[in-house]
């Protein structure tokens, strides 16, 4: 029986880490971080002072996934996203001759032109979910796949609309909600809409703890265990923190605001690095480099821009304007529309890992 050390340090990632691991079977062995002790809610950290604060934790997961890796000797290492952990745990496989794939291209289009040396070096395989990534590496080394997320929403997205109902993301991690939920308190407050149903979705027991602070501040408004994407599939329109949720927000035809706040010194960082992309929202990076015409398929709010004031504006509109919203649904369609390639995208990432 083959071993495969199967390794994702983030929520959305480890779901397409439990569907590839379904899609292999069992003819292999697999074994992930949590088989060491590790949970994603620890290890799955953003941001330059949440990191550090974290440090010697960091370390020491280091340490154990390389003694892993030296004792268990998997087959085949596959790390899917996450890749300030998971590239240094590849390096080291590589150099003891096991075959490694990554899933999800780290973001070079944007900030990271200078690692694609380190990624080529590290990996024999690249899963690529976006069409627009293959031709910034070696020819030969990575594939488009397609997005998991485009085959998922098929399955759902006939759920029915409720006119009524706002989906509110603020983040999965507790200082995003900290952070941004003062903030659409306020914005919800703003719109004044007697009718209008109020749901946020809490991706663990940690961030629905975070939210019920808040939701203390706001009448009608329900916390949900999970179901974001059948949420976002049902709601009127959204506001949603920068990160999947606002692709799986387009995928579910939303019309949706995207929104997010960091620290003064992790913007200073962000400036300064990113030069590859002008947007945060990887529907609009989408529409952006593949076809950058007409008007951006969801609006940005950050920093500064977010404000009560410009979360209800957008909010009101899909709210009230049918055509304002269907206007949104055809942009974001058009967008997601570049996410599908032959095939179910786990059974392609299946099937490179077998042919290693």
């Amino acid at each position: 029986m083959k071993k495969i050390l199967l390794l994702s340090g983030e929520e959305s990632g480890l779901a397409y880490a439990r569907q590839i691991a379904e899609g292999l079977g069992r003819e292999y062995e697999i074994r992930g971080y949590s088989d060491y002790g590790f949970s994603i809610a620890d290890l799955a950290v953003m941001g330059f002072w949440p990191v550090i604060k974290k440090l010697f934790f960091f370390m020491r997961v280091r340490r154990v996934m390389l003694n892993a890796v030296r004792s268990w000797r998997p087959d085949i290492v596959v790390t899917v996203d996450y890749p300030g952990m998971n590239i240094p745990i590849a390096e080291y496989s590589k150099k003891l001759g096991i075959r490694t794939l990554h899933v999800v291209s780290p973001q070079v289009w944007a900030w990271k032109k200078g690692k694609i040396p380190r990624i080529q070096k590290a990996f024999d395989r690249l899963c690529c979910f976006f069409p627009f990534e293959p031709p910034y590496y070696k020819r030969d080394f990575a594939v488009f796949v397609g997005h998991p997320l485009f085959d998922d929403f098929r399955n759902i997205s006939s759920l029915e609309r409720d006119e009524s109902l706002l989906a509110v993301l603020p983040g999965s991690r507790v200082y995003e909600i900290e952070r941004h939920m003062p903030i659409l308190v306020k914005a919800i407050e703003l719109l004044q809409n007697k009718n209008l149903k109020i749901v946020i979705p809490a991706a663990n027991a940690r961030a629905r703890k975070a939210l019920e602070k808040f939701a203390k501040l706001m009448p009608k408004v329900e916390i949900i265990d999970g179901g974001a994407r059948e949420l976002l599939c049902r709601a009127r329109c959204a506001v949603v923190a920068s990160g999947t949720a606002t692709l799986e927000a387009a995928l579910a035809r939303c019309p949706t605001v995207l929104v997010y706040k960091v620290g003064p010194i992790t913007e200073f960082i962000l400036r300064r690095m990113i030069k590859g992309t002008k947007y945060a929202g990887l529907a609009n990076v989408i529409w952006d480099k593949c076809a950058g015409k007409g008007q951006q398929p969801m609006p940005e709010l950050l920093q500064a821009d977010f404000t009560p004031e410009n979360v209800c504006e957008y909010l009101s509109k899909w709210l009230t304007d049918d055509v304002e919203r269907r206007q949104s649904v055809e942009r974001l369609d058009n967008a997601m529309s570049l996410l599908h390639s032959d095939g179910c995208a786990i059974n392609r990432i299946v099937k490179e890992v077998v042919s290693l």
